[in-house]
């Protein structure tokens, strides 16, 4: 028997009795109006149609954690933190977005090699004015759903955050400031003259650079990977997942939804604190 805690945006009113019933539990709690935990399962994939239907996440789990367990919370941040990808959308005022994107999809499903698709994707941009950024910034960038409530309870719980991206620092730092993370890292674009060349400097933050980063907050926390929180969507996050204790796919490519504890179609960023003891 096992533990399986289902959510999404909304609860349909015949959901603790009909998962109940499909999945032979023998304790339906309710931790939100949105978020059941089952208790007793005997048959989790039963309820795969049924969750599909109502647009619900099923995550089946061991007995859950308290998030104060924890000591860190470690995030991507395009498409999990916030809902663009900045490249694209960088890639739209310079009139090339088709190119990049298509390159982007095929990093993020593990069909390239990151740092070589992310240098061919900033080489397109060479030209492109600064304002770019601040446009990106100001005009498109929005946060994920259930994005300040999650971090606002990691902080409540004593969790550092961490935001570690194959992204760009000109959208981490301004994130950092406004969202009072702790630590991030992410690639530098280089800019000459108001306008970027198409180059990164120094070393690209891949999929090695992020595990490492993580691995290094938790040491330096003096604690282990299994106490950190690790949420991604691409196939550059599955080596610092897999440190995790707790390993999320957020709204993620299908390689990254195999390989995840536990995947957010569905709901909020906020549904990873059900995945958690109260």
């Amino acid at each position: 028997m096992s533990m399986l805690v289902v959510q999404g945006p909304v609860l349909p009113v015949d959901a603790s009795a009909r998962l109940a019933t499909l999945t032979g539990a023998r304790e339906v709690t309710h931790l939100t109006p949105t978020a059941l935990r089952l208790n007793g399962v005997t048959t989790p994939e039963a309820v795969s149609d049924y969750c599909r239907e109502h647009r619900l996440d099923a995550t089946p789990m061991p007995a859950p954690r308290p998030l104060s367990g924890f000591r860190l919370l470690a995030m991507d941040m395009d498409s999990t933190l916030i809902t663009i990808e900045c490249i694209d959308e960088l890639a739209d005022f310079a009139g090339v977005k088709p190119q990049v994107a298509a390159i982007t999809a095929a990093a993020m499903r593990g069909e390239l090699d990151f740092p070589g698709a992310l240098r061919a994707r900033v080489a397109l941009l060479a030209g492109l004015s600064e304002v770019a950024l601040t446009r990106v910034y100001d005009e498109r960038l929005r946060l994920s759903p259930g994005a300040e409530s999650l971090l606002a309870a990691a902080r409540s719980a004593g969790l550092k955050t961490l935001l570690v991206s194959g992204g760009f620092t000109y959208f981490t730092r301004r994130l950092k400031e406004r969202l009072q993370l702790d630590f991030t890292l992410a690639n530098e674009l280089e800019i000459r003259g108001g306008v970027l060349t198409g180059q990164v400097l120094g070393d690209i933050v891949g999929a090695d650079a992020k595990a490492a980063r993580v691995a290094d907050a938790c040491a330096d926390l003096g604690c282990g990977a299994d106490r950190a929180i690790v949420i991604g969507d691409g196939a550059n996050d599955l080596k610092m997942m897999r440190l995790a204790g707790l390993s999320v796919a957020f709204r993620a490519k299908p390689v990254v939804q195999q390989q995840a504890q536990a995947a957010l179609n569905f709901s909020g960023l906020d549904g990873v604190l059900n995945l958690c003891a109260a």
